[in-house]
């Protein structure tokens, strides 16, 4: 496990489907967010990104699908390629036709809409016919059951959980070839969030649906993907296959307080902060 720099045979640069080069972004033309972000993630992958709160995992998930304007930030140096063309000039609505899309944090449906009026707009994108958009919408419902019970139902009155199987069925019906999972499991009891981590590696056996997978929640993630990479005040500080990751002194004692000593005290993790090897 190294720091991320020059591919490594987990992910050789043949099998590349989205490869992010070095990317810094700056919001307000200011504030340095992403200092040099690399990563890669293979057809037909799961790969997490990982790190705590305000490490830059969601910037570098709207930096690959170039949301970042909205909210004043840049992209201001580096690139972003999908199949190896060159994709960080193009618009959202250009991306998603492209076959990537992003589903954002914090479940964002259209609450006065039905569930499956919320999994209709998904496919604006694409001209299709009807049956076509039909076979689409029972795809969904077949790895979503619980969406077809509540396809009547106003997205804004269903669960957290109903809503977030909304929101990455609604990016199902685009079609797409990668998709950019953001914090699944905020706010969601376990159970569901073991629910939806299940749907997402069935995706991706079944329809071969690649995934670059932010999230707080180490362990959890780990079990699911394949690779990972860990964030740390904007920067790849730690990359590796997931099991390499999963059974990683140093990750385990960071992000849980565990070592093989037993549960470290606060104190205890704040000492092992402070002397975190992978920064030097």
């Amino acid at each position: 496990m190294t720091a991320a720099t020059a591919p490594t045979e987990a992910t050789p640069a043949t099998e590349h489907y989205l490869t992010v080069n070095n990317i810094e972004v700056i919001y307000d033309h200011v504030i340095l967010v992403l200092k040099g972000v690399s990563l890669n993630v293979p057809k037909g992958k799961i790969v997490a990104l990982l790190g705590a709160n305000g490490a830059g995992k969601t910037t570098t998930l709207k930096a690959i699908s170039n949301l970042l304007h909205a909210e004043r930030g840049d992209v201001t140096k580096g690139s972003v390629e999908f199949k190896g063309r060159r994709v960080d000039r193009l618009s959202p609505n250009e991306l998603v036709k492209r076959g990537v899309i992003q589903v954002m944090e914090g479940r964002h449906c259209f609450g006065h809409l039905t569930i499956e009026e919320n999994l209709l707009t998904g496919a604006y994108t694409r001209s299709i016919s009807r049956s076509e958009l039909k076979e689409s919408l029972e795809k969904v419902y077949h790895y979503f059951p619980r969406l077809k019970t509540r396809r009547a139902s106003q997205a804004g009155y269903t669960s957290g959980g109903e809503q977030q199987m909304c929101v990455i069925g609604r990016a199902l019906m685009a079609k797409p070839e990668m998709i950019l999972l953001d914090e699944p499991s905020m706010g969601l009891a376990p159970q569901i969030v073991e629910e939806i981590f299940g749907i997402v590696k069935n995706l991706n056996g079944r329809e071969n649906v690649s995934f670059l997978l932010a999230e707080q929640n180490t362990m959890m993630a780990l079990r699911y993907a394949n690779f990972g990479y860990i964030l740390e005040n904007g920067r790849v500080v730690m990359e590796g296959d997931a099991e390499d990751l999963r059974t990683n002194e140093d990750v385990k004692e960071f992000y849980l307080g565990i070592s093989s000593s037993g549960r470290k005290s606060f104190k205890d993790i704040k000492h092992y902060r402070r002397r975190k090897r992978w920064l030097s």
